[in-house]
């Protein structure tokens, strides 16, 4: 059976009682009110479809947590119903519910146990997830001997070792290392190619982008944005910027060739111009050439008094993944005292070593390393280009190395050519 998923008209409060005899009188349906109501979700509706990865984003607090329990079952909701469809595996919290007391295999046979699994399927399934987990003699010591990213490999191998229609994976596989991460990212690409519905909770945007067809941004208990990975990430990254900056205003549009643009700031400092030029002869270029040396160059115009200017740049390949990016802080650049009617001039010179394919530039004109204390003006994909290989070897890859081969041939005799 495939895995769907039909949240409708979600709600969840949690609600404080003058008194006991109050909170039961509400169990049984009376018209009972309460002495305080915290709505923590409201009105949530979305649906999640066989083989569709949906990834759902928002600030610590906004109700992903509480929104997981309510679809696993583990927290019931006052309003609205959740529909599941097929074999469910989910990993919210870190080890699963093991049992410190028991080792890793033994928690493994309880786990698999409590998701419907067979004691023979379990039997079947456990040289598997012994493997995939990587843990050594660990697997049959007591888990309270582990360390966090020893839990979440145990954990995942279990909820993974059968393929499951709908897969829910909350933060836990953030506590992991790197290669475990990368090694769980790829059973869910595998799985999702088989057609398993996965509904990914993460704070890592770029796994977000990488792995999920949709994402769903909640802020304050409701759905403020679902849509395409690239539209709904630059727009969380602009409302968290909005929070910390008074006059802050945020613009999205989609252009035909199908980049988001996402502008966001109080702009008191703006984009004039941004383009690159042929350092020869100062010429507009549209289109780059690997190897070839280029200047890029944006203009910024000051509207109001800026105490301290700093730009930085972002590079994105058409799938939103950074290639490269650095701002002025960083390379002791700042620009200090700006008043209204001032122009700053950037220029960057660099060899393209891009390969071929669409990129963007997103600018970002701020006060400090970050945007999160004076964004004046941040546009994710303002400039949009492409780079062309004409008189290199063909190569592959968002990456050109200046690199050649050195073959030598050695011959049966001995002899070296």
């Amino acid at each position: 059976m495939s895995g769907t998923l039909f949240v409708q008209g979600v709600g969840k409060s949690y609600r404080r009682w003058e008194s006991e005899w109050l909170r039961v009188a509400s169990w049984l349906g009376m018209p009972v009110k309460p002495s305080e109501e915290n709505w923590v979700l409201r009105n949530i509706n979305f649906a999640i479809q066989p083989g569709e990865a949906v990834g759902v984003i928002g600030q610590n607090g906004a109700g992903k947590s509480t929104l997981l329990k309510i679809i696993t079952g583990t927290v019931r909701p006052n309003e609205g119903h959740v529909v599941r469809t097929g074999r469910i595996a989910a990993i919210l919290e870190l080890g699963m519910g093991f049992n410190p007391d028991l080792t890793g295999r033994q928690n493994a046979f309880h786990s698999a146990g409590l998701m419907g699994y067979s004691q023979q399927e379990i039997e079947a399934a456990m040289p598997e997830i012994e493997a995939f987990s990587e843990i050594g003699e660990y697997f049959d010591l007591p888990v309270r001997t582990y360390s966090s990213g020893m839990q979440v490999r145990v954990a995942f191998a279990v909820a993974t070792a059968f393929t499951p229609d709908l897969l829910i994976v909350d933060e836990a596989l953030s506590v992991g290392d790197s290669y475990f991460q990368h090694k769980s990212f790829e059973r869910m690409r595998r799985f999702r190619e088989q057609g398993t519905s996965i509904m990914l909770v993460s704070h890592s945007l770029a796994d977000v982008k990488s792995l999920c067809d949709r994402v769903i941004l909640i802020e304050r208990g409701e759905v403020l944005k679902d849509g395409p990975p690239d539209a709904v990430v630059d727009y969380y990254n602009a409302l968290v910027a909005e929070k910390e900056n008074a006059q802050h205003t945020i613009e999205q549009s989609r252009s035909r060739e199908g980049w988001v643009t996402t502008r966001s700031g109080t702009f008191e400092v703006t984009v004039a111009s941004l383009g690159f030029h042929d350092p020869k002869d100062g010429k507009k270029l549209g289109i780059l050439q690997v190897g070839n040396e280029v200047d890029l160059v944006l203009e910024a115009e000051v509207r109001g008094e800026v105490p301290r200017l700093v730009l930085g740049y972002m590079i994105r390949d058409k799938q939103g993944h950074v290639v490269w990016g650095t701002n002025t802080w960083h390379t002791n650049q700042v620009v200090n005292g700006l008043t209204a009617g001032d122009r700053v001039i950037y220029t960057l010179k660099f060899k393209c070593t891009l390969g071929p394919g669409s990129y963007s530039i997103s600018p970002a004109l701020v006060s400090s390393d970050t945007h999160l204390d004076n964004n004046y003006e941040w546009t994710d994909n303002m400039l949009v280009f492409d780079v062309v290989n004409f008189d290199h070897p063909v190569f592959i890859g968002t990456n050109w190395l200046d690199a050649e081969f050195s073959v030598s041939r050695t011959r049966a005799a001995g002899e070296l050519e």
